[in-house]
């Protein structure tokens, strides 16, 4: 991927083999339309196969991260309301697809979060592998209390990450929690102090692009499989990993610089 591309909602740019997909909504808290969904997949499509790419950020302008999808624009625009079953045929095709993703990209995702992370904007930061969050920001699943069921890997994702009685309370009452607890409770990698933010996100990109992609792909692979699988099939799948990750110029690289004591210079190959 080259140079960048943009529409009026998502802008998608590939800088020093690091994709950036920043959300441009502001003024909506960067609420995702059907629009907005495309054409962060379809980026995430093109990734997946670009040799160049090391790393893929994801960040919103202005106060908030993501205030989820943008139900509105969802149903209004035809000036009616979908027929029956509309939800269930698109969602699989659109929020679920940039879910499945971002959990499948054989590349490390860091999603940098200020202000509001809202049903989908709340999963698309729990489906990244590093979320830095502002400590003041805030994480909220409000479907139940709006009256409708969670979506897009919610239900399957939070129980994970901090258990199944901390979920029921985020999930079925709703309350919200702050950069700082979430990050306390393993909901997400880390919280700092806002003014730090944006510093503490480059930081870990910069650390990333320069390690071991091809390894860090499939161990990311590896984990997310783990979890739906037993020892043995967790340890093929590890055997599979291995296979392929030894064969790569980091690997040889890697023991190369352990030899000579060393840092490693990975190209990501």
């Amino acid at each position: 991927m080259t140079g960048p591309a943009q529409n009026s909602e998502v802008e998608i740019e590939s800088r020093d083999n690091v994709l950036y997909i920043m959300l441009n909504r502001p003024t909506r808290k960067n609420s995702l339309d059907p629009v907005a969904v495309r054409t962060i997949v379809a980026a995430l499509e093109a990734a997946a196969t670009e040799d160049s790419l090391r790393v893929i950020s994801i960040a919103g302008r202005g106060p908030d991260f993501c205030s989820g999808a943008d139900w509105i624009a969802s149903n209004s625009a035809s000036g009616s309301r979908p027929r029956t079953g509309s939800v269930q045929r698109r969602t699989a095709l659109q929020a679920h697809r940039m879910i499945d993703l971002l959990m499948e990209i054989q590349l490390p995702v860091v999603c940098t979060v200020r202000g509001w992370a809202a049903g989908l904007g709340c999963q698309i930061a729990l489906a990244s592998d590093f979320t830095v969050a502002s400590e003041t920001s805030r994480f909220w699943e409000p479907f139940v209390s709006r009256g409708f069921t969670p979506d897009s890997g919610a239900t399957w994702m939070v129980p994970r990450l901090i258990g199944v009685a901390r979920a029921k309370e985020f999930l079925l009452l709703g309350h919200e929690l702050s950069g700082l607890e979430a990050a306390s409770c393993g909901l997400i990698y880390q919280s700092v102090p806002h003014a730090e933010l944006e510093g503490a996100a480059a930081r870990l990109i910069t650390e990333l692009s320069g390690a071991a992609t091809v390894a860090i792909g499939l161990t990311k692979r590896c984990i997310n499989r783990s979890l739906d699988t037993g020892l043995t099939e967790a340890m093929e799948n590890e055997a599979f990993a291995l296979e392929l990750s030894s064969r790569t110029g980091d690997f040889k690289e890697g023991m190369l610089a352990f030899k000579e004591r060393r840092s490693s210079d990975f190209r990501g190959r």
